[in-house]
């Protein structure tokens, strides 16, 4: 059974842009990605298979996840077949840069960098960041400016790593590694901290509860909104899938899928106070 625990990888899709902003109208000349998709009858998605919740393998050796069982159920909508192949974060995004894949769906927002060439759906999940510290002290962080000297762990050239080194941390970057050995890290005092996803830390804390780290309370930063990310200029598919996301959210089957994975509803907007972090690009 491959490793269920990676979520650090979805950072490198980046939560410092958070905007979907989708214009459904405007025109690009031939534009015929939706035309494709239909006469293959194959949604194409590249995925990673190892972020829990969001895309990983069961008990059962079996692909499933939130966003991977919200695009099973978007391409079944339009009368689709749904093939997956299975890359990292940046094989995932070369991919659809290529046209090998139609779409990718990994927990995907938009980082500054990327926004003239990629576009997303319309949001299928709200958040924001937070950071995973030592229960016992903390890890001496009360707030973003303590992160100065801090040792902050996570994957390389992420943007929860420049926020990291905006407020002065020291960066301790993995490349493949688990849920675990990330925590167990923290715990043992070789890292302090870990900027993330609040959602999927919150899951990955309750998988791994004998391991003494928690999520710093109070200190949430970078609204923002994930979607299936493609390229730009596919207007023609973007406006169908989002013509079914928006259909799967009227009829609760969103609301469904994201307390089914999440055990609460990430399809609306969180209320917890915010605060923004941006790094200026």
């Amino acid at each position: 059974m491959k490793k269920l625990f990676f979520w650090l990888t979805t950072i490198a899709s980046g939560f410092v842009l958070v905007a979907c902003s989708v214009n459904e109208n405007k025109t690009v000349t031939n534009d015929e990605s939706w035309k494709r998709v239909e006469n293959k009858k194959k949604l194409v998605v590249a995925t990673s298979g190892t972020l829990f919740p969001s895309s990983y393998y069961n008990n059962e050796n079996e692909l499933t996840g939130y966003d991977v069982e919200i695009i099973a159920e978007v391409a079944k909508r339009l009368g689709l077949k749904t093939t997956f192949k299975e890359y990292d974060v940046d094989g995932q995004i070369m991919s659809v840069a290529k046209g090998e894949s139609d779409l990718a769906a990994n927990d995907f927002s938009l980082t500054n960098e990327r926004k003239e060439k990629f576009d997303l759906s319309s949001p299928i999940k709200y958040s924001f960041s937070s950071m995973i510290v030592r229960q016992s002290d903390n890890s001496g962080i009360a707030s973003l400016k303590d992160l100065k000297d801090k040792k902050a762990a996570g994957e390389p050239n992420t943007n929860y790593m420049k926020i990291a080194e905006k407020y002065g941390a020291k960066l301790v970057t993995y490349d493949n590694a688990t849920n675990n050995q990330y925590l167990t890290d923290v715990a043992r005092g070789r890292t302090d901290v870990i900027l993330n996803d609040y959602y999927l830390q919150k899951m990955s804390i309750d998988a791994l509860p004998d391991i003494p780290v928690k999520i710093l309370e109070g200190v949430y930063l970078n609204p923002n909104e994930t979607g299936f990310l493609m390229k730009r200029e596919n207007v023609t598919l973007r406006k169908k899938i989002n013509e079914v996301l928006q259909e799967m959210r009227k009829d609760g089957t969103m609301k469904k899928l994201s307390e089914e994975y999440f055990q609460t509803d990430v399809s609306t907007k969180p209320s917890e106070k915010l605060e923004e972090s941006t790094l200026g690009e």
